[in-house]
């Protein structure tokens, strides 16, 4: 169980000058392609349609975010949105997966799972001392198979 948390809030925001940057190289090097390299541009076409979600999140500023408060742990991500009380959630899981990535849990204490989505959390180091700070119980798993 936890103690009273101390407030936390997490945004994340998708129009970033990195993601801007990424895209405009992107576009850059597929127009350099058909100019310099005379290459088809119907496939360097097809392969700008792997950036068309960036572009759609640059457009539309959406954002990703979590916030903990002493009763609830809200989080939200586009038009996704999700609560749980503090009093349901006996520990968090954090699972290392085998590209690196780390996916995290909540565990309550009915033994169900519920998965926070990635896009909505900090830096997985950062949230595991906000959760600790908060009383929490954290498990880290590293590279499982199943």
């Amino acid at each position: 169980m936890t103690t009273k948390a101390p407030p936390f809030t997490f945004v994340r925001h998708n129009r970033s000058q990195r993601t801007v940057v990424i895209l405009i190289v992107v576009y850059t090097v597929l127009i350099g392609m058909v100019i310099l390299f005379d290459a088809v541009w119907w496939l360097m076409g097809i392969l700008a349609l792997a950036t068309l979600p960036a572009v759609w999140d640059v457009m539309k500023n959406t954002s990703a975010g979590m916030q903990l408060d002493g009763q609830k742990l809200y989080w939200h991500t586009g038009n996704r949105k999700g609560q749980l009380s503090l009093t349901q959630i006996d520990r968090f899981r954090f699972d290392t997966r085998w590209d690196f990535s780390v996916r995290v849990s909540a565990i309550l204490n009915s033994d169900k799972r519920v998965r926070l989505p990635d896009e909505s959390l900090p830096p997985h180091r950062d949230l595991e001392m906000v959760l600790k700070g908060a009383g929490f119980a954290v498990e880290r798993h590293h590279f499982r198979v199943f």
